[in-house]
């Protein structure tokens, strides 16, 4: 019998792998990702103390009005643009992309372009 393989589950192995060797300081911050079937979320966090700075999602009220009508891929490229004004304003600069095991294409390389767009470096 064939066995289906559980994606996330390996995901998540993925994530821990990197997450080993990949954190975030006060001088550069870790842009975290999480992508669900319908929505998208980013945070930067300082590891050294475990806080998250910024964050950003489109389950925000404040965002909702501005994209009603979007598709998923362009939600993601303003969540990235969001998170990018939201960290220059706290006075972040550079950041480390931790993509959370997903693969860099579709929804997450558009949360990333919004972010470099607005003058994230990372």
């Amino acid at each position: 019998m064939i066995t289906k393989l559980d994606k996330n589950a390996e995901r998540k192995r993925r994530h821990a792998r990197v997450r080993d060797k990949l954190v975030g300081t006060a001088e550069r911050p870790r842009l975290a990702i999480y992508r669900s079937l319908n929505h998208i979320y980013a945070q930067i966090i300082d590891d050294t103390k475990g806080v998250t700075l910024v964050s950003a999602s489109t389950v925000e009220k404040a965002l909702a009005s501005k994209l009603a009508g979007k598709t998923k891929m362009q939600e993601a490229y303003f969540v990235g643009e969001t998170i990018a004004d939201r960290a220059k304003k706290k006075g972040i600069k550079a950041v480390v992309f931790d993509r959370s095991g997903y693969i860099y294409t579709g929804r997450v390389k558009n949360l990333s372009d919004g972010a470099r767009a607005n003058g994230l470096e990372f």
